[in-house]
C-alpha cells in the first residue's frame, strides 16, 4: 500500500514499527502531567462529548501516579473551567456555543470537575489552566525548576488539542518528553493517531505504558 493511502492509525503503526530517529530517552528526574481528565471529557453516560480511548486510562494513569510518587517525583493535574461570562478564555471562549464548548466548562461545575475515579492525592500539584497549554500562564516551569525536572511524562485529552500543545510547550523547554500511547485519547480515531504520528516523529517519546511503567519501578532517584 502506498504511504499516501495509508490511514492515520495505519501511519502511526509504521512508524512504530520502524522508528525513523532515535529516542529523546528519560533523564534524571521526571514528573508526570495528568491534561484534564475531567467529567466534561471523561463521563460519555453524562455529557456524550467523552474522549475515546484505551478503557483503562484512568487505571494506567493512576498506576504512573502512585510510582511516581513513591520517588517523589512531582504528579501534576490539569483542568479547565471558566468565568461565568467565559471571558477568562479570551477569543478561544467565542466559538459557537455548542454543549461541548469551552464557555459551557463553568467553574465548580460537575462538567469541570476532575474525575473522581482520579486518584488525587495529599502533595499532588492540581492546576486550573485556560489554555491547550499545561504551561502556558501558569507555574508549571517554576516547579519544574525548583524539583530540578528534565523529563515530562504527558497523560490526558485530548491528544490533538491539549496534551500535543502541552508537549511541544514542554519539548520548547528542553524537558524530554514522553507520552504513554493508552493514557491519551480524542474524540475520534483519526485527529488521535495523526497526532501520535506526529508526536513521535518530531516532539515526544510515544511509548507503551507499560515501558513507561517499567521505567518508573526501577527508577533510582539522582543524587
Amino acid at each position: 500500500m502506498e504511504r499516501s493511502n495509508l490511514s492515520a492509525r495505519e501511519l502511526y503503526e509504521a512508524l512504530k514499527a520502524n522508528p525513523t530517529r532515535a529516542r529523546f530517552g528519560f533523564g534524571r528526574k521526571p514528573a508526570l502531567v495528568n491534561v484534564d481528565l475531567q467529567n466534561a471529557y471523561t463521563r460519555p453516560e453524562e455529557f456524550g462529548t467523552a474522549y475515546e480511548t484505551d478503557p483503562r486510562q484512568i487505571a494506567y494513569v493512576n498506576a504512573l501516579a502512585r510510582l511516581f510518587r513513591t520517588h517523589r517525583c512531582p504528579v501534576v493535574w490539569t483542568y479547565v473551567s471558566y468565568l461565568e461570562s467565559g471571558e477568562d478564555c479570551g477569543v478561544w471562549g467565542t466559538r459557537t456555543n455548542t454543549p461541548d464548548s469551552l464557555q459551557n466548562i463553568k467553574a465548580n461545575s460537575r462538567r469541570a470537575a476532575i474525575d473522581d475515579r482520579c486518584e488525587i492525592e495529599p502533595g499532588d500539584i492540581v492546576i486550573n489552566k485556560r489554555m491547550a497549554s499545561a504551561f502556558f500562564e501558569t507555574n508549571l516551569s517554576s516547579l519544574f525548576t525548583f524539583h530540578r525536572i528534565d523529563t515530562v511524562v504527558v497523560t490526558g485529552g485530548s491528544t490533538s488539542g491539549c496534551v500535543r500543545a502541552t508537549a511541544l510547550d514542554s519539548l520548547s523547554r528542553s524537558y524530554r518528553t514522553v507520552v504513554p500511547e493508552e493514557c491519551v485519547a480524542d474524540k475520534h480515531e483519526s485527529p488521535h493517531y495523526a497526532n501520535l504520528y506526529d508526536m513521535a516523529l518530531k516532539y515526544a517519546d510515544v511509548l507503551p505504558v507499560a515501558e513507561v511503567l517499567a521505567f518508573m519501578e526501577q527508577y533510582q532517584p539522582a543524587n
